[in-house]
């Protein structure tokens, strides 16, 4: 079952597909006390926070989450840091809001990642980029479940979503 949400925006009048994405803000974004500061970012940009809810991910969830990566130099290190404290996991939601979210964190590679994104602002090393947000809507169908029950998404309307 699909908790993505596409819908066109005033009855088909933008182009822009009406979506929703999962974001994580990682252990050292806790630590570090930038929630406020990420947060504002993506509220700033327009987009809908739909659910939040702070988690302790365990190992078997941090293995579902990262299971692509297993085999790899860095996967060890990846499931101990993001388990290692308190995650913020996120929906967020709006205008082609995948590609917005991905733009707003920048690149896995914190080194390439430009000036005034999340990572190029905030992080150094690619296994600690302080935040994930799923790569396209493929990903963001499975990971929105996999973090949130149905009954934990709001859908409601902004008032300045037709300003948008």
């Amino acid at each position: 079952m699909s908790y993505i949400k596409i819908e066109l925006l005033n009855g088909g009048a933008m182009n822009e597909e009406y979506q929703s994405t999962f974001v994580l803000l990682k252990p050292n974004a806790i630590q570090r006390r930038l929630v406020g500061d990420i947060i504002r970012r993506f509220e700033h940009k327009g987009l809908r926070i739909d659910a939040m809810k702070m988690i302790r991910i365990d190992m078997e969830l941090a293995e579902r989450h990262y299971g692509e990566h297993k085999g790899k130099a860095f996967y060890d290190e990846l499931i101990e840091f993001i388990t290692s404290g308190p995650s913020l996991a996120m929906v967020i939601s709006g205008p082609d809001a995948i590609e917005a979210a991905r733009y707003l964190v920048g690149d896995t590679n914190p080194l390439r990642a430009q000036p005034g994104t999340i990572r190029g602002e905030y992080a150094i090393t690619t296994c600690k980029n302080i935040i994930h947000a799923s790569g396209d809507v493929f990903a963001a169908q499975r990971e929105i479940p996999r973090f949130f029950r149905q009954n934990e998404l709001m859908s409601y309307h902004l008032d300045v979503e037709g300003d948008l």
